[in-house]
């Protein structure tokens, strides 16, 4: 982190020397504030190239948890089935403070319409040391080849090369990034939240309220040349929809997207490195089972996505997601309808399995800035959770209410509520967690962004 902090003081100290440097002249560019909030994809704007200019920003989030965990497993020492168990229960969870997560975001115009942006996690759940996210190129002009160069596409499209966040659906515009937690209105994202960071590629064209992208990407989370039996296939990523602001009080947008991988590596449901925001749910203690040693899975490091699902697809996956959103005055309607198909098999690619996931969320923003807000979300995954051909599902409930104090400040207060149905008792070599599982509880964040 050290390192970090003296970079920069190092730029701080090269603007002060090269009158040149300027901070703060970014083109293109999303707010990392309210301002922020539905604002999907990529935008254009007409701001004035002024130079070298480097951009240094950060997000800060802290949660304090009331969360309780229950299941229909008999606690303690007892014989199932003919299998002794010894001494299991879910762990207790305590009120109080989750670590708290950070962020910083360096970035740089460096052309008219090309800029540079490094995302780092300084505190984060499953790296609880200072790592890189990501860091893109983005191209919104080619006037670097020649003045005005292909300008007539260029007004309305957009480059993106580097290891960057994947453009898949619209739910991640406004899921938590780890100490990121402004265009949230809610505590944590879906219950299959899907995220994903590969080298890749993605265009764009949007234009008269039309949108569209069209990406690839190499289908690795961790980067490495070296052989394998199983090299991933790329990633195929594209998205198509129309976002319009009817009138002043009126916005609609509706989008369809698609993500497929023929040989995975990694999945945009378990590759999430700043975790779950539910630490601690629906875990057990050591305990003894058939004669097993089942180690406590509390770890919030190892076990970092508490509370998600991840469908756990093997060589394979496709996935399909819809997002209708719309806008009237204050009140914000957000859905998502995802269906997603994958290897049930790591050595048999003919076996299937389908996991399906619906949310909806309604939120209404009030005050003279909308600066108040309440919201309820309700989510379901259905479909074979844990093996094919038998069903299960996940359902939550969750209702916030928030308050930003600024534009760079905002407080939330949540309750959630979450159940597991038709989950099976235990396998051969531990009992289930999840069978007839649910938690719920407060939770209170801070967050702060600039």
């Amino acid at each position: 982190m050290r390192k970090i902090f003296f970079f920069a003081a190092g730029l701080l100290s090269m603007a002060a020397a090269n009158a040149q440097v300027t901070f703060g002249n970014m083109q293109n560019q999303i707010s990392r504030s309210k301002d922020g909030i539905n604002v999907f994809d990529v935008q254009k704007d007409d701001k004035e190239f002024k130079g070298l200019s480097v951009d240094l920003g950060g997000a800060f989030a802290m949660q304090f948890q009331a969360l309780n965990s229950f299941n229909d497993q008999q606690e303690g020492t007892y014989l199932l089935n003919g299998k002794q168990v010894t001494n299991y229960r879910l762990n207790n969870l305590e009120n109080n403070f989750n670590l708290p997560e950070a962020n910083m975001i360096i970035g740089a115009q460096l052309a008219d319409g090309v800029r540079v942006n490094l995302d780092i996690y300084l505190s984060a759940r499953h790296h609880q040391e200072t790592w890189v996210k990501g860091g893109y190129l983005q191209i919104d002009k080619l006037d670097f080849i020649k003045k005005d160069f292909l300008a007539d596409v260029m007004k309305y499209a957009t480059i993106k090369i580097g290891y960057s966040e994947n453009n898949y659906g619209d739910a991640h515009f406004r899921r938590t990034d780890n100490g990121n937690a402004m265009m949230n209105p809610f505590i944590e994202g879906n219950i299959m939240d899907s995220f994903q960071t590969d080298m890749a590629m993605e265009v764009y064209y949007n234009r008269n309220g039309w949108v569209s992208m069209l990406g690839v990407t190499n289908g690795k989370l961790n980067q490495s040349v070296a052989e394998t039996s199983n090299n991933p296939s790329p990633t195929i990523l594209a998205k198509f929809g129309y976002d319009k602001q009817i009138d002043k009080d009126l916005r609609v947008r509706l989008t369809g997207s698609y993500n497929h991988n023929a040989n995975m590596s990694s999945n945009p449901w378990g590759s999430d490195r700043s975790g779950s925001r539910y630490f601690g749910v629906m875990s057990h203690g050591a305990y003894t089972y058939n004669g097993l040693a089942v180690a406590n899975n509390f770890d919030p490091v190892s076990n970092k996505d508490t509370g998600r699902y991840q469908p756990g697809y093997k060589n394979y996956y496709t996935a399909f997601m819809f997002n209708p959103f719309v806008k009237y005055k204050g009140l914000e309607f957000f859905g998502t309808i995802e269906a997603t198909t994958g290897g049930a098999s790591a050595t048999d690619r003919s076996q299937s399995k389908s996991v399906n996931q619906f949310v909806g969320d309604v939120v209404y923003r009030f005050g003279q800035t909308e600066q108040f807000y309440l919201g309820a979300r309700y989510g379901t995954v259905t479909g074979e959770l844990e093996q094919k051909d038998v069903d299960a599902s996940i359902n939550r409930v969750e209702a916030s209410a928030g308050w930003f104090m600024t534009k760079n400040i905002l407080a939330k207060l949540a309750y959630v509520n979450q159940n597991y149905k038709d989950f099976s008792q235990g396998s051969a070599t531990s009992l289930n967690d999840n069978y007839g599982g649910h938690f719920n509880g407060l939770m209170f964040e801070a967050a702060i962004s600039f």
